[in-house]
């Protein structure tokens, strides 16, 4: 006990004490690391305000910079119907979840009762995760440069996964394509559905912001 207390009171000096959500563990920061982390820009961010910006002024002749649409946030959902049978592939997505995003997972309730598939309302279906800022730049930066060029004869995402607003969704078949996921812990494959949450008025806006970024669409 004295020294969790000890530990305690030195984050609260000249280091700091991180929590690390994928592996449950706290990390400490020296002075220098933490001066680091506040000039660290994520490579996404930085092509966004050196390359896309620019480009989409050009495009589209906005006037003002703030006019530019910009990302917002992007949801990371497992849907399990298995999961009401059994507990453990809810938690397993869950553990998963934090593992690829770096973040903890939120779990999913079923809002209504539906009996052909023995569903409660309040039974535990999913788990997703919401990122902004660095984080969702630095996820889908290790997206569309790592973990989509190991999906099996994949030819682009489909230019019809707009919704009408500037917002996409893609779905994945299999959660194993994150390197950062340990194959020997993975108990069951999972799909899951990614939505990219833009301030994009139109679906061409969109469509012309993440082509910039480096998302691979179809041409046909």
């Amino acid at each position: 006990m004295a020294e969790a207390k000890a530990d305690k009171k030195k984050g609260k000096g000249g280091d700091k004490q991180v929590d690390d959500a994928s592996a449950g563990a706290v990390v400490t920061l020296s002075p220098e690391e933490i001066a680091e982390l506040r000039d660290y820009e994520p490579g996404f961010k930085r092509k966004y305000r050196e390359e896309v910006v620019p480009a989409m002024m050009k495009r589209f002749g906005y006037k003002n910079i703030n006019e530019v649409p910009r990302l917002v946030k992007v949801v990371v959902n497992m849907g399990l119907g298995e999961a009401t049978r059994d507990i453990k592939i809810l938690e397993g997505a869950a553990r998963d979840l934090a593992i690829i995003t770096g973040q903890k997972a939120r779990v999913t309730k079923a809002r209504k009762s539906i009996s052909a598939f023995k569903l409660r309302e309040g039974m535990q279906v999913g788990a997703f995760v919401t990122m902004r800022g660095l984080r969702m730049y630095e996820f889908l930066e290790r997206l569309i440069r790592i973990a989509i060029p190991r999906i099996r004869d994949f030819r682009g995402f489909p230019m019809k996964s707009f919704d009408g607003r500037g917002n996409h969704s893609i779905g994945i078949r299999e959660h194993v394509i994150f390197m950062e996921l340990d194959f020997n812990k993975i108990g069951t494959t999972l799909g899951m559905n990614i939505t990219t949450v833009t301030t994009a008025k139109t679906d061409e806006e969109a469509l012309e912001l993440m082509k910039l970024l480096g998302f691979p669409f179809r041409e046909k």
